[in-house]
Protein backbone atom coordinates (compact mmCIF):
# COMPACT_ATOMS: atom_id res chain seq x y z
CA UNK A 1 0.00 0.00 0.00
CA UNK A 2 1.32 3.45 -0.96
CA UNK A 3 0.79 6.68 0.95
CA UNK A 4 -1.66 7.72 -1.78
CA UNK A 5 -3.86 4.76 -0.86
CA UNK A 6 -3.88 5.87 2.78
CA UNK A 7 -5.13 9.43 2.24
CA UNK A 8 -8.52 10.01 3.87
CA UNK A 9 -8.81 13.78 3.39
CA UNK A 10 -6.80 16.55 1.75
CA UNK A 11 -7.15 20.23 0.96
CA UNK A 12 -4.70 23.14 0.64
CA UNK A 13 -4.09 23.25 4.40
CA UNK A 14 -4.50 19.74 5.81
CA UNK A 15 -3.95 16.11 4.91
CA UNK A 16 -5.23 13.10 6.89
CA UNK A 17 -4.03 9.55 6.40
CA UNK A 18 -5.02 6.14 7.71
CA UNK A 19 -1.88 5.04 9.51
CA UNK A 20 -1.08 1.34 9.49
CA UNK A 21 0.16 -0.47 12.56
CA UNK A 22 3.97 -0.44 12.50
CA UNK A 23 4.30 2.93 10.79
CA UNK A 24 5.80 5.84 12.72
CA UNK A 25 4.32 9.32 12.50
CA UNK A 26 7.59 11.25 12.83
CA UNK A 27 11.27 10.39 12.89
CA UNK A 28 12.62 8.59 15.95
CA UNK A 29 15.79 6.82 17.05
CA UNK A 30 15.00 3.72 14.95
CA UNK A 31 15.84 5.61 11.78
CA UNK A 32 12.81 4.09 10.02
CA UNK A 33 11.11 6.27 7.45
CA UNK A 34 8.23 8.18 8.97
CA UNK A 35 4.83 9.19 7.64
CA UNK A 36 5.63 12.91 7.54
CA UNK A 37 8.59 12.20 5.23
CA UNK A 38 6.48 9.87 3.08
CA UNK A 39 3.86 12.60 2.70
CA UNK A 40 6.46 15.23 1.80
CA UNK A 41 7.97 12.97 -0.87
CA UNK A 42 4.54 12.07 -2.25
CA UNK A 43 3.35 15.69 -2.52
CA UNK A 44 6.67 16.84 -3.99
CA UNK A 45 6.45 14.26 -6.77
CA UNK A 46 2.69 14.50 -7.36
CA UNK A 47 2.62 18.30 -7.56
CA UNK A 48 6.11 18.70 -9.09
CA UNK A 49 7.14 21.06 -6.30
CA UNK A 50 10.64 22.48 -6.82
CA UNK A 51 11.37 23.42 -3.19
CA UNK A 52 10.82 21.90 0.22
CA UNK A 53 7.36 20.62 1.14
CA UNK A 54 5.90 21.59 4.51
CA UNK A 55 4.29 18.80 6.56
CA UNK A 56 3.63 19.56 10.22
CA UNK A 57 2.66 16.87 12.71
CA UNK A 58 -0.57 17.86 14.47
CA UNK A 59 -0.96 14.79 16.66
CA UNK A 60 0.66 11.36 17.01
CA UNK A 61 -0.23 7.70 17.35
CA UNK A 62 1.89 4.99 18.96
CA UNK A 63 3.69 2.76 16.49
CA UNK A 64 1.47 -0.34 17.00
CA UNK A 65 -1.75 1.73 16.75
CA UNK A 66 -3.63 2.33 13.48
CA UNK A 67 -6.05 4.98 12.28
CA UNK A 68 -6.51 8.67 11.48
CA UNK A 69 -3.49 10.95 11.71
CA UNK A 70 -3.76 14.60 10.69
CA UNK A 71 -0.92 16.69 9.26
CA UNK A 72 -0.72 20.38 8.36
CA UNK A 73 0.40 21.48 4.89
CA UNK A 74 0.94 25.09 6.00
CA UNK A 75 2.49 26.66 9.10
CA UNK A 76 -0.68 28.72 9.64
CA UNK A 77 -2.80 25.57 9.75
CA UNK A 78 -0.34 23.87 12.11
CA UNK A 79 -0.34 26.79 14.54
CA UNK A 80 -4.13 27.04 14.59
CA UNK A 81 -4.63 23.28 14.95
CA UNK A 82 -2.12 23.16 17.83
CA UNK A 83 -4.09 25.87 19.60
CA UNK A 84 -7.34 24.00 18.95
CA UNK A 85 -5.94 20.83 20.53
CA UNK A 86 -4.57 22.83 23.47
CA UNK A 87 -8.04 24.26 24.07
CA UNK A 88 -9.60 20.77 23.58
CA UNK A 89 -11.68 21.83 20.59
CA UNK A 90 -10.60 18.68 18.76
CA UNK A 91 -12.59 15.47 19.21
CA UNK A 92 -10.76 12.15 18.95
CA UNK A 93 -12.66 8.86 18.93
CA UNK A 94 -10.85 5.53 19.19
CA UNK A 95 -12.01 1.94 18.98
CA UNK A 96 -10.32 -0.94 20.75
CA UNK A 97 -10.70 -4.66 21.28
CA UNK A 98 -10.15 -5.45 24.94
CA UNK A 99 -9.93 -8.53 27.10
CA UNK A 100 -11.48 -8.88 30.55
CA UNK A 101 -14.89 -7.91 31.84
CA UNK A 102 -15.99 -4.29 31.59
CA UNK A 103 -17.34 -2.97 34.90
CA UNK A 104 -20.21 -1.27 33.03
CA UNK A 105 -21.61 -0.88 29.53
CA UNK A 106 -20.27 2.66 29.50
CA UNK A 107 -18.32 4.82 31.87
CA UNK A 108 -15.98 7.70 32.57
CA UNK A 109 -12.38 7.17 33.68
CA UNK A 110 -10.23 9.72 35.48
CA UNK A 111 -6.77 8.74 36.66
CA UNK A 112 -3.48 10.41 37.39
CA UNK A 113 -0.70 9.03 35.18
CA UNK A 114 3.05 9.10 35.67
CA UNK A 115 5.30 8.40 32.72
CA UNK A 116 8.43 6.29 33.06
CA UNK A 117 10.62 7.34 30.13
CA UNK A 118 13.14 4.55 30.67
CA UNK A 119 10.45 1.88 30.36
CA UNK A 120 8.45 3.92 27.80
CA UNK A 121 5.36 3.20 29.87
CA UNK A 122 2.78 5.08 31.93
CA UNK A 123 1.45 4.06 35.32
CA UNK A 124 -1.64 5.07 37.29
CA UNK A 125 -0.72 6.69 40.59
CA UNK A 126 -2.89 7.28 43.65
CA UNK A 127 -0.77 10.31 44.53
CA UNK A 128 -2.35 13.22 42.66
CA UNK A 129 0.08 15.61 44.39
CA UNK A 130 3.04 14.04 42.60
CA UNK A 131 4.43 16.87 40.43
CA UNK A 132 4.92 14.41 37.57
CA UNK A 133 1.34 13.10 37.74
CA UNK A 134 -1.02 14.29 35.00
CA UNK A 135 -4.79 13.97 34.95
CA UNK A 136 -6.08 11.59 32.26
CA UNK A 137 -9.74 11.58 31.31
CA UNK A 138 -11.78 9.52 28.85
CA UNK A 139 -15.24 8.08 28.24
CA UNK A 140 -15.86 4.57 26.95
CA UNK A 141 -18.86 2.56 25.79
CA UNK A 142 -19.34 -1.05 24.76
CA UNK A 143 -20.16 -1.57 21.07
CA UNK A 144 -20.17 -5.37 20.89
CA UNK A 145 -18.85 -8.71 22.12
CA UNK A 146 -17.29 -11.43 19.95
CA UNK A 147 -17.70 -15.18 20.21
CA UNK A 148 -14.17 -15.36 21.59
CA UNK A 149 -15.09 -13.20 24.55
CA UNK A 150 -13.46 -10.01 23.32
CA UNK A 151 -15.19 -6.65 23.75
CA UNK A 152 -15.24 -3.84 21.20
CA UNK A 153 -15.25 -0.47 22.93
CA UNK A 154 -15.38 3.08 21.67
CA UNK A 155 -13.34 5.69 23.53
CA UNK A 156 -13.54 9.46 23.49
CA UNK A 157 -10.35 11.09 24.73
CA UNK A 158 -10.58 14.29 26.76
CA UNK A 159 -6.83 14.53 27.43
CA UNK A 160 -3.81 13.37 25.48
CA UNK A 161 -1.43 11.65 27.87
CA UNK A 162 1.33 9.19 27.00
CA UNK A 163 -0.21 5.73 26.35
CA UNK A 164 -3.37 7.03 28.02
CA UNK A 165 -5.95 4.64 26.57
CA UNK A 166 -3.67 1.64 26.91
CA UNK A 167 -2.81 2.46 30.51
CA UNK A 168 -6.29 3.40 31.73
CA UNK A 169 -8.06 0.43 30.15
CA UNK A 170 -5.44 -1.95 31.55
CA UNK A 171 -5.81 -0.38 35.00
CA UNK A 172 -9.56 -1.01 34.71
CA UNK A 173 -8.76 -4.70 34.12
CA UNK A 174 -9.36 -4.63 30.35
CA UNK A 175 -6.03 -4.42 28.48
CA UNK A 176 -6.08 -3.85 24.74
CA UNK A 177 -5.81 -7.09 22.75
CA UNK A 178 -2.18 -7.75 21.80
CA UNK A 179 -0.75 -5.11 24.13
CA UNK A 180 1.82 -7.12 26.08
CA UNK A 181 3.30 -3.95 27.61
CA UNK A 182 0.05 -3.35 29.48
CA UNK A 183 -0.89 -6.88 30.43
CA UNK A 184 -2.52 -8.54 27.42
CA UNK A 185 -2.07 -12.32 27.70
CA UNK A 186 -0.70 -12.76 24.17
CA UNK A 187 0.54 -10.70 21.24
CA UNK A 188 -1.17 -10.20 17.90
CA UNK A 189 0.49 -12.17 15.09
CA UNK A 190 1.42 -9.00 13.17
CA UNK A 191 2.82 -7.16 16.19
CA UNK A 192 -0.04 -4.68 16.28
CA UNK A 193 -2.26 -3.86 19.21
CA UNK A 194 -6.02 -3.70 18.63
CA UNK A 195 -6.37 0.04 19.11
CA UNK A 196 -7.55 2.22 16.23
CA UNK A 197 -7.97 5.99 15.91
CA UNK A 198 -11.44 5.84 14.40
CA UNK A 199 -12.31 9.50 13.80
CA UNK A 200 -11.40 13.14 14.37
CA UNK A 201 -13.82 16.08 14.35
CA UNK A 202 -12.85 19.76 14.39
CA UNK A 203 -13.51 23.18 12.88
CA UNK A 204 -11.31 23.79 9.85
CA UNK A 205 -8.53 26.23 10.87
CA UNK A 206 -8.94 28.40 7.75
CA UNK A 207 -12.39 27.81 6.27
CA UNK A 208 -14.06 27.67 9.71
CA UNK A 209 -16.32 24.78 8.65
CA UNK A 210 -16.79 21.49 10.52
CA UNK A 211 -14.64 18.59 9.37
CA UNK A 212 -15.23 14.94 10.28
CA UNK A 213 -12.74 12.28 9.15
CA UNK A 214 -13.22 8.54 9.72
CA UNK A 215 -10.97 5.52 9.14
CA UNK A 216 -12.81 2.20 9.04
CA UNK A 217 -11.79 -0.15 11.83
CA UNK A 218 -9.62 -3.07 10.69
CA UNK A 219 -11.59 -5.79 12.52
CA UNK A 220 -14.91 -5.68 10.66
CA UNK A 221 -15.37 -9.45 10.69
CA UNK A 222 -14.98 -9.95 14.43
CA UNK A 223 -18.10 -8.10 15.58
Amino acid sequence: MTIADQILYEDNHLIAVNKLSGQIVQADKTGDICMSDLIKAYIKERDSKPGNVFCGVIHRLDRPVSGVVLFAKTSKALSRMNQMIKERDFQKIYRAIVTGNLPAMQGHLEDYLVRNAKLNKSFVTADSTNPEAKLASLDYRLLGTSNGGYNLVEIELHTGRHHQIRCQLAHMGCPVKGDLKYGAPRSNPDGSISLHAYSVTFIHPVRQQPVHITASQPWQNMF
